[in-house]
């Protein structure tokens, strides 16, 4: 009888599939932990590390993400990246929100406000954004990250800053060399959009997960004006969306994935549960295997 069991229970553990760490839902989430990466402006910038439970890797992979809002809103605490940040960790990854300075809180981000403020919008919400990555790169060890596997994404306003900040550095940041000890592996975008992809060369062609929809007013799909402002307009500031940064990636032989969204507006800012097991999958395979891959979905 014994036998029997041992071998009823063997049986049963074979078709069982292996669960693969940075796909499946292994872990527990430990509580997350807030930290301060910077004083800037008189005001804590702060951030929240989300670590699986009982891991006992001496180093993970790294995901950090800004939230949108439009530079005057938002938050890292809103319940969607909350949500995807545990599900992060419970695949094996270090999982971390930022906050960064809302500097147009309470005031137009429209096609009211001049375009070289737009850009300067953009380069403190950056800087910001590269300051948090570079504290955790710092505290490696103490919370246990590699820094040489690392993913940067965002939403909105948060996918600008970020996407400006990996892929327009020159036109980012006076000194681009300040961060030239940060490598990172990919980005992940929801609706994001650069100032000029002609900046994108093969020195900075990160590869990248994009999802925008066709038909957003605010941030650009592929190239039109921030706002869709008129010309003449003081906030009048061409931009290149989603489409646009792929093609330059397609063109430069760089991996990538674009979820085109038929008709969508700026919705597909939030983030894409349905579609986290392909990203997730892309995560493993591009970012952190180095695989090739081109792949565009139309929804």
């Amino acid at each position: 009888m014994r036998y029997f069991l041992s071998f009823c229970f063997l049986f049963i553990y074979c078709l069982c599939p292996a669960q693969e760490r940075f796909l499946d839902l292994i872990f527990e989430v430990a509580p997350a932990l807030t930290e301060t990466y910077a004083v800037k402006d008189a005001e804590a910038l702060k951030l929240d590390i989300y670590t699986p439970k009982n891991d006992t890797a001496r180093s993970r992979p790294l995901i950090v993400f800004m939230h949108g809002g439009g530079f005057s809103g938002g938050s890292r605490a809103h319940e969607d990246l909350v949500k995807f940040s545990q599900q992060a960790a419970r695949k094996g990854y270090v999982a971390v929100q930022i906050s960064y300075r809302l500097t147009r809180k309470g005031r137009s981000f429209g096609c009211d406000y001049e375009a070289s403020g737009k850009i300067e919008t953009f380069q403190k919400a950056a800087e910001d954004f590269m300051d948090a990555v570079q504290f955790l790169i710092t505290n490696a060890e103490k919370y246990r990250i590699n820094p040489e596997q690392i993913i940067v994404g965002g939403s909105s306003a948060g996918a600008e800053a970020v996407l400006n900040a990996v892929y327009n550095p020159q036109l980012m940041f006076s000194e681009p060399g300040k961060y030239k000890n940060i490598d990172i592996d990919g980005v992940f975008s929801l609706a994001g959009a650069i100032v000029d992809a002609r900046y994108l060369t093969a020195k900075n062609a990160v590869p990248g997960v994009f999802f925008h929809g066709t038909k957003d007013k605010l941030v650009p799909y592929a190239t039109a004006p921030h706002h869709l402002c008129e010309p003449g307009a003081p906030g009048y500031l061409m931009l290149d969306g989603s489409k646009t940064i792929a093609q330059k990636l397609k063109d430069l032989n760089t991996s990538y994935l674009l979820y085109s969204f038929e008709g969508g507006q700026h919705e597909h800012s939030g983030m894409p549960f349905n579609e986290l097991d392909q990203v997730f999958d892309f995560f493993h395979r591009v970012f952190l295997n180095k695989e090739q891959l081109q792949i565009e979905v139309g929804r």
